[in-house]
C-alpha cells in the first residue's frame, strides 16, 4: 500500500491518480492519502483540467459496465426514466442486503460489486476535487461526471455509502448555486425526502429545508412526479416534521408549490385534527399561518374559503367539546399572529356569518362551542372601518355575553363568567368603565350565587384571574367582601378557590384579607374543614402566627397565642406548617415548647393542653422522614416523656396523637408504654359508634404489634369474650357452657317465636329478675372486644396473627355463645341493640378471612366450631328486623354501609364462579375465586333458612339485598350480580309460597329492578356492565309476581 501511495504521488497523469483511488478509497487511511494527494497539487499543475475529464470517462465506463452486469436492458432503460422521475419510497437495507440487488435476483456477482467499488471510488474523487479548499478545479470541468453519478443515483440502494455520497455532492452543489446545478436535484432531491421521512432525523429535515428551492423545479403536473407527490403529502403527517421549526416551515412552503398538491396537504391535515395531540394541532396552525403569509391568489383562496371557513364551522358545530377544541387550537396560528395585517379582518369575515348567529341558537351545545370561539378570538374588529363602527361591533359582542351569562345551561354560565373576568384583565383600558361596572355586578351579585356549582367555582377563579390586572383592585376593594359567605360553601372546591382568593389578596397591599373572612371564621375552618381548605389557610397565617422573620422564641410566642385563641386551630396548623413553608428547625424548637408547656403545671385547661399535646405529635409526624432531624426526634420523644404526656392526655384525639409519635422511638425503649396500651385495649368500651376511641385504640394496636406483644393483647380479648360470656350464664342460670352448648346443637332447627320471647324470663334456677344494666355493661365491653378482633382481621399488619393464632377457635366460640345470650335475653318490645348485626358480620367475616388468606384446613377447622352456631348467627343477621330497636333510626343499608360486610363480597363473586356466570367474556378481570369452605357454610345456612320460619328467611334475605343495593351503587356490578344469582336461584328458587309473604325481601327486590332501570340513564357503563345488569334484570324478573 505504501509503495502504490508513494507512486501515486509522483504520478504525472490523472489515469494513474483514478488508478490508485479504486484500492485507496476502500479504507479510511487510504482515503486520508488520497485527500492529501489533492489537496496538495501545485497551483501549476495540469491535474487540475486534465483529471475532471478522466474521471468523466472512469464513471461512465464504470457506469455502463455496472448497468450491464445488473441487467443487459439497464443501460438503455434506466437513464430516461432516471432523468424525469423521482424514486419511489424504498426502506433501508440493512448489511446483510446490501450485498444484493433489487429485486429477487440471485446474489450480487464479484463482477458487480467490483463495479460498485470502483465507481465509489470515483465518487469519492469527484467529492475531493469539488470540495477542493483552493477551489482549483472548474465546476464546468466537474459537472459531467457528476451528472453521471447523479444520473444512475437510484442504481446505488445496495451501497448506502455511495449513495449518500452522491447526494451530498448534488446538495452541495446546489447550495453553493454552481452553474448547472438544476440537473442535479431530480433523482437526490426525492432520496434526501425519502431519507428525512423513513429515518425521522432532524438533521435530515434540515437538509430538505435548505434544498426547498429546488422543488420549484418539477412539475407537479407531469404523471411522472406522483412519487414525489406522495413524499411532500406524508410530511404533513411526520411527527419529525412537526416537531422542529424548519420541519414547519418546509410544510408551509410545500403547500404553496402546486394547488393540487396544496387541496391533498389540507385535506390530510383535516383528517388529523380529531385525533392529534395538543403539540401536533398547533404545528398545523403554525403551518397554516406560514402558508397563508406566504401566499397569494388562489392558494390564498383556497386556505381562506376553502379550509379556514370549514374549520370555523367545525369550531362551532363540532358534536364534541374536544373536537371543537381541537379545531380552536388549529385556528389559534392565526388568533395569536391577530396584529399581522390583514389577520383580523379575515377572522370577521370568516367568523360574522356564523358566530353570531350561533350564539343564539336554541342548541346549546353550539352556543357552547361559539361561546369559546368568541372569547378566543375577542374582540373582533375591522381595522379599516370607523370608530363608530368597531364602538357598534363592539357593543354587540358585549351584549351576547351578558346574556350569555344568564344562559339556561350552566355549564355556558360557567364559560361566559370566566370568559368575561379574562376579557376584563386583558382590555380593561380600553373597555368602557360602565361596562366594566355591569360586569363585575352582575359576577359578584348573581353569578356567584348561582344554584350550580361549577358557576360558583368559575366565579371565584374568574375574580382571581382578573386581580392579576393591578387597575381592578380599586373596585374590586369595594366588591369581594361580598364574596365571604362563599368561605361557608357546601361545595369543597368553592370553599378551597376562595381560600386560594384570600392569598392572593394577601399579597396585594390595597385589600386586606380579613375584609372578606374573619379570623374567628378561619380558626373554625382550619380546625375542623378538609384538609385540602386546612392547608391553605395554613399557608396564609403562617405570616402571622409562626413567622420565619421573626426570632424563635418570638415566633412560638405567636403560636401559643394561637393557641389560646383556638385550641383545635392551632393543633390543625402544625399538621400542614412544615409541608407550607416553616423550617424544620423552628419546627422542632415549636414542638418542645409545646411538649414542656403542656406538661408544665401552670393551670392550662385540658383543653388547651390536649391541643398542646396535638400540636407536637402533628410536628414531629410530619418532621420523621427528616434524616437530619430524626436523632433530635428521638431525643425529645423518651419513653419516660411519652409515658407523662399519655398521663396528661385528657381526650382520645391526643391520646391517639401520642400514640402515633411513639412509633418514631425506638420499640427497644417503649416498654414503659405496655401497661397503659393493655390498659386501653382492656378498657375501651362503646367503639361501634365513637370513631375518635376506635382511632385510640388503632393506635395503640399498632404500637402493641410493633413492640411484639401481639399474643398478650390477643389473649387478654379473648380472656374478655370468654368471661363475659361466663357471666351471662351465671346470670341467667345457664348452667354450665357445656351442658348449653350441647343444648343448641340440638336445637338447631330455627323458630322465630323461641328467639323473640325471652324477656327476664329464666331456664333454670337463676335469678327471676337478671340486672338488666349489668347486662348492657358486660355486652358493651364485650362487643368493644368483638370490635378490636374485627379491626386486627382488617388490618394486613394484624391479620395471619390472628387468624393463625391457636385461639382463634376459642374466640369465635366464646363470640357465638356471647350473641346466643344477647339473643336469648330480647324480645320484640325490647330488641337487641345494634351490636348484635355487627357481632353476627363479624362472625362470618372471620370464617372468610380464614380461608382467603389462611387456607382452607383452617377454614375447615373453624367451621366445625361455627357448626352449633349457625343458627344463632342467621337470628343475628335478622335481628334488627325480627325485633327492631325502636330507638334506632338506621336501616339495614346504614347498618351495612358502615363496614360493608366481607362475606358478602365473598358470597356474590364465588356465586359467580361456581355457577359458570355466562355473562362474563372468558378475559374477565374478575379472578376466579375459590373458597369451597365457605361455599359449603352457604349451603348449610340455606338448609337451615328453608327448613325454618319465613320471617328469619326474608330478614336474611333483606340483608344479602341491602349489601346488592350498596353494590349497585358503587357500581360494583359483578357482585351485584352475584348477589342476585345467590338471592334468586339459591335463596328462592324452590320457594312454594308467593313472594308476597316474603314482605322484606319483595319489596327490596323491585327497589333494586327500579334502580338498576335508572341506573343506565344516569352513568356512563361499559358494555360489560351494561349486559351484567340486563342479566340481573332478567333473574328478578323470573322471581318477581308478573304483576
Amino acid at each position: 500500500m505504501e509503495k502504490r501511495l508513494r507512486s501515486s504521488a509522483s504520478a504525472s497523469s490523472a489515469e494513474e491518480i483514478l488508478s490508485s483511488a479504486t484500492s485507496l478509497a476502500a479504507t479510511k487511511p487510504g482515503k486520508s492519502s488520497l485527500r492529501s494527494l489533492i489537496f496538495s497539487l501545485p497551483a501549476s499543475s495540469g491535474l487540475f483540467s486534465s483529471l475532471p475529464v478522466a474521471l468523466h470517462l472512469a464513471v461512465s465506463r464504470s457506469l455502463d459496465a455496472f448497468k450491464n452486469s445488473i441487467s443487459p436492458s439497464a443501460a438503455a432503460s434506466s437513464p430516461g426514466r432516471l432523468s424525469r422521475s423521482p424514486p419511489l419510497k424504498r426502506s433501508r437495507p440493512d448489511t446483510a442486503a446490501a450485498t444484493k440487488p433489487e429485486g429477487p435476483g440471485a446474489p450480487v456477482s464479484s463482477e458487480t460489486l467490483e463495479h460498485l467499488k470502483n465507481i465509489k471510488s470515483y465518487a469519492f474523487v469527484a467529492y475531493l476535487c469539488f470540495s477542493h479548499p483552493k477551489k482549483r478545479f472548474a465546476p464546468s470541468d466537474l459537472l459531467p461526471s457528476v451528472g453521471s453519478l447523479h444520473g444512475s443515483l437510484v442504481l446505488y440502494e445496495m451501497d448506502q455509502a455511495l449513495l449518500s455520497q452522491v447526494a451530498s455532492i448534488c446538495e452541495e452543489w446546489w447550495k453553493a448555486k454552481l452553474p448547472g446545478r438544476e440537473n442535479l436535484v431530480s433523482q437526490s432531491l426525492p432520496y434526501l425526502l425519502s431519507k428525512s421521512l423513513t429515518e425521522g432525523k432532524k438533521a435530515d429535515v434540515r437538509r430538505v429545508y435548505n434544498l426547498r428551492e429546488a422543488f420549484l423545479l418539477f412539475d407537479y403536473m407531469d404523471e411522472s412526479i406522483e412519487d414525489m407527490r406522495m413524499l411532500l403529502v406524508r410530511c404533513v403527517i411526520t411527527p419529525v416534521y412537526l416537531k422542529i421549526e424548519e420541519g414547519r416551515k418546509f410544510v408551509a412552503f410545500m403547500l404553496g408549490l402546486n394547488e393540487q398538491l396544496m387541496k391533498e396537504a389540507l385535506t390530510l391535515i383535516k383528517s388529523q385534527i380529531p385525533f392529534g395531540r395538543k403539540s401536533v394541532l398547533e404545528a398545523y396552525a403554525d403551518i397554516l399561518f406560514r402558508a397563508w403569509k406566504g401566499s397569494e391568489g388562489a392558494f390564498r383562496e383556497e386556505i381562506e374559503d376553502g379550509f379556514m371557513q370549514g374549520l370555523i364551522e367545525g369550531a362551532v358545530y363540532a358534536s364534541s367539546k374536544f373536537l371543537a377544541a381541537s379545531v380552536r387550537r388549529v385556528l389559534g396560528g392565526f388568533i395569536q399572529q391577530r396584529i399581522t395585517d390583514g389577520v383580523e379582518k379575515l377572522l370577521l369575515r370568516l367568523v360574522e356569518p356564523v358566530l353570531f348567529r350561533s350564539l343564539q341558537v336554541a342548541n346549546s351545545n353550539v352556543r357552547h362551542n361559539a361561546l369559546h370561539l368568541l372569547l378566543d378570538m375577542f374582540p373582533l374588529e375591522d381595522p379599516d372601518v370607523t370608530k363608530e363602527v368597531k364602538d357598534s361591533l363592539l357593543n354587540k359582542q358585549f351584549f351576547l355575553l351578558e346574556k350569555l351569562l344568564l344562559d339556561d345551561c350552566p355549564e355556558i354560565r360557567s364559560v361566559a363568567v370566566e370568559g368575561s373576568c379574562r376579557i376584563l384583565r386583558l382590555f380593561w383600558e380600553v373597555i368602557p368603565s360602565s361596562t366594566i361596572t355591569k360586569f363585575l355586578s352582575k359576577i359578584v351579585e348573581s353569578m356567584s350565587y348561582d344554584m350550580c356549582n361549577e358557576v360558583r367555582i368559575s366565579s371565584i377563579n374568574g375574580i382571581i384571574y382578573l386581580l392579576d390586572n393591578p387597575q381592578s383592585h380599586e373596585i374590586m376593594k369595594v366588591l369581594l367582601p361580598r364574596l365571604g359567605s362563599f368561605f361557608f360553601d357546601p361545595v369543597l372546591s368553592v370553599r378551597a378557590a376562595v381560600v386560594d382568593l384570600l392569598l392572593l389578596v394577601h399579597d396585594t397591599r390595597t385589600i386586606q384579607f380579613n375584609k372578606l373572612v374573619g379570623l374567628d371564621d378561619l380558626l373554625s375552618s382550619l380546625a375542623n374543614d378538609h384538609p385540602r381548605v386546612a392547608r391553605k389557610i395554613t399557608k396564609l397565617l403562617i405570616p402571622s402566627y409562626f413567622p420565619s422573620k421573626l426570632a424563635i422564641k418570638e415566633a412560638c410566642s405567636r403560636f401559643i397565642a394561637l393557641i389560646k385563641r383556638s385550641p383545635d386551630a392551632g393543633a390543625r396548623f402544625c399538621e400542614f406548617a412544615f409541608s407550607e413553608g416553616a423550617s424544620s428547625k423552628s419546627l422542632l424548637e415549636l414542638a418542645r415548647v409545646c411538649i414542656s408547656l403542656a406538661l408544665s403545671p401552670k393551670g392550662l385547661g385540658m383543653g388547651k393542653v390536649d391541643a398542646l399535646l396535638i400540636a407536637s405529635s402533628n410536628i414531629c409526624q410530619s418532621l420523621s422522614t427528616e434524616l437530619p432531624v430524626k436523632t433530635a426526634l428521638s431525643s425529645l420523644l423518651s419513653a419516660e416523656r411519652l409515658k407523662h404526656m399519655l398521663t396528661a392526655a385528657a381526650s382520645e384525639r391526643a391520646q391517639t396523637a401520642i400514640l402515633r409519635i411513639a412509633s418514631l422511638v425506638s420499640t427497644d425503649n417503649l416498654a414503659g408504654l405496655h401497661d397503659k396500651c393493655m390498659a386501653i385495649i382492656r378498657n375501651s368500651t362503646a367503639l361501634s359508634d365513637n370513631i375518635e376511641r376506635q382511632d385510640v385504640v388503632k393506635a395503640a394496636q399498632k404500637l402493641i404489634c410493633s413492640c411484639g406483644w401481639f399474643s398478650e393483647m390477643f389473649e387478654e380479648l379473648a380472656n374478655i369474650l370468654q368471661e363475659t360470656a361466663s357471666n351471662f350464664y351465671i346470670r341467667f342460670g345457664l348452667g354450665s357452657a357445656e351442658q348449653t352448648l350441647k343444648s343448641s346443637k340440638k336445637k338447631a332447627k330455627l323458630t322465630a317465636k323461641t328467639s323473640a320471647r325471652r324477656v327476664g324470663r329464666t331456664t333454670g334456677k337463676g335469678s327471676q329478675n337478671p340486672d338488666t344494666s349489668s347486662d348492657d355493661k358486660d355486652f358493651v365491653v364485650a362487643a368493644a372486644a368483638a370490635w378490636q378482633v374485627q379491626n386486627l382481621l382488617a388490618t394486613e399488619m394484624t391479620r395471619n396473627n390472628v387468624l393463625k393464632s391457636p385461639i382463634s377457635g376459642v374466640m369465635f366460640s366464646a363470640l357465638a355463645k356471647l350473641l346466643h345470650l344477647i339473643l336469648k335475653s330480647s324480645s320484640e318490645s325490647s330488641g337487641p341493640p345494634t351490636e348484635v348485626f355487627y357481632l353476627a358480620n363479624n362472625l362470618l367475616d372471620l370464617i372468610a378471612s380464614i380461608e382467603l388468606y389462611v387456607g382452607t384446613r383452617h377454614a375447615s377447622s373453624i367451621i366445625s366450631v361455627a357448626k352449633p352456631w349457625l343458627p344463632i348467627l342467621l337470628l343475628g343477621l335478622g335481628c334488627n328486623q325480627l325485633m327492631p330497636d325502636k330507638e334506632s333510626t338506621l336501616d339495614l343499608a346504614d347498618l351495612i354501609g358502615v363496614n360493608f360486610p366481607l362475606w358478602l363480597s365473598v358470597l356474590g363473586k364465588s356465586q359467580l364462579h361456581r355457577d359458570g356466570d355466562s355473562s362474563q367474556d372468558d378475559d374477565n378481570q374478575t379472578p376466579a375465586l375459590e373458597v369451597p369452605v365457605f361455599e359449603n357454610l352457604m349451603e348449610m345456612l340455606l338448609i337451615l333458612l328453608k327448613k325454618g320460619n319465613q320471617r328469619i328467611l326474608d330478614a336474611v334475605g333483606g340483608v344479602i339485598l341491602a349489601g346488592l343495593e350498596l353494590s349497585l351503587k358503587n357500581a360494583d356490578f359483578v357482585l351485584v350480580f352475584g348477589l342476585l344469582q345467590f338471592t334468586c336461584i339459591k335463596l328462592l328458587g324452590n320457594k312454594s309460597g308467593p313472594l308476597e309473604e316474603l314482605e322484606l325481601m319483595h319489596s327490596s327486590l323491585r327497589k333494586v329492578y327500579q334502580l338498576i332501570e335508572k341506573d343506565p340513564r344516569d352513568h356512563h357503563i361499559g358494555e360489560d356492565g351494561r349486559h351484567q345488569l340486563e342479566s340481573a334484570k332478567s333473574l328478578i324478573r323470573s322471581v318477581l309476581p308478573s304483576n
